[in-house]
């Protein structure tokens, strides 16, 4: 099954009781007018997409119809494809020309960091990349054990300490452990505490410092990790992370699990963070690199 069979079964919640409304709406009218615009407007406030998102949307869409002349609902239906595309911002792929390079993985317990993790250790590795892990998140044996249960999925090295052991001085370890031997991407898990936890914020802080000391100029992605099937409150915790770290990409996973999968539309927009993986089952080739048009394509193909 190919990733484009996979997004659309993935998505097949979100295109069902959203979506599936949406190709309705313009199957059921025989033009377009004001009172299709609402109805459209009412489903993708419903899907999560947000209502500032919505409205701007729809005024695009209006205006789109006017500029064209667009008289055929169909045509409508393409035109709000073409936006939605765009409200979703360009394709914005890892930036880890260095070697080594270096991603931080931030997001609070229970949001799928951890597998989302080995996940992207495996979609670097079958691009020949050499990767290694770094179980920064020392506070809970059980991240360590996780961490290393999937590293040995995804064949990939790691390196630990002890839980209560200080995160940085993991991440000195890993950095002298990707230098000698000639890793190309050092993945590092943090602490999922909650995200207004100050002592969390000094520690990412803590934990930058060490990178930028052992592996001066490298690379770094920054990448939080939010589950869609929260809607608008991942919109909301990001926004929290977003005041204390810099946050250069979001992986955004459980998409299969949540018929609201609008939020991926209002993520770019009301963040300015490019999606940078989404997640659409528990298998490891089910996270992968986004890409706005197969995401469009699979939620509106009938």
């Amino acid at each position: 099954m190919s990733f484009f069979d996979k997004l659309k079964q993935g998505l097949k919640k979100t295109k069902e009781s959203i979506f599936g409304q949406v190709n309705s709406i313009f199957k059921a009218f025989v033009k377009v007018d004001e009172e299709m615009l609402e109805e459209l407007e009412e489903i993708l406030i419903a899907s999560d997409v947000g209502v500032n998102i919505t409205e701007e949307i729809i005024d695009k869409l209006r205006d789109t119809i006017k500029e064209r002349r667009i008289s055929e609902p169909e045509e409508a239906r393409l035109a709000l494809m073409e936006i939605i595309e765009e409200s979703i911002g360009e394709n914005e792929g890892l930036n880890l020309n260095t070697s080594p390079a270096v991603i931080l993985v931030i997001g609070v317990n229970g949001v799928g960091k951890t597998t989302s993790i080995a996940k992207i250790a495996n979609c670097l590795k079958k691009e020949g990349k050499k990767v290694v892990l770094a179980a920064a998140d020392t506070f809970r044996a059980a991240a360590i054990d996780q961490l290393e249960i999937w590293a040995g999925r995804a064949d990939v090295p790691i390196v630990k300490h002890d839980e209560g052991s200080d995160p940085a001085s993991v991440v000195f370890d890993a950095c002298s452990y990707a230098k000698n031997h000639g890793c190309d991407v050092l993945i590092i898990d943090t602490a999922g505490r909650l995200h207004n936890k100050k002592n969390l914020m000094d520690e990412l802080s803590k934990i930058s410092r060490v990178i930028d000391r052992e592996l001066p100029g490298a690379d770094k992605e920054t990448l939080l990790v939010l589950d869609a099937v929260t809607g608008q409150n991942a919109i909301s915790q990001a926004k929290e992370f977003v005041k204390t770290s810099d946050i250069t990409g979001i992986v955004l996973t459980k998409l299969d699990g949540t018929a609201k999968g609008g939020i991926i539309i209002s993520v770019k927009k009301e963040l300015g963070i490019p999606v940078k993986f989404i997640g659409v089952g528990e298998q490891m080739d089910d996270l992968q690199k986004f890409d706005k048009a197969e995401f469009t394509k699979a939620l509106f193909e009938e």
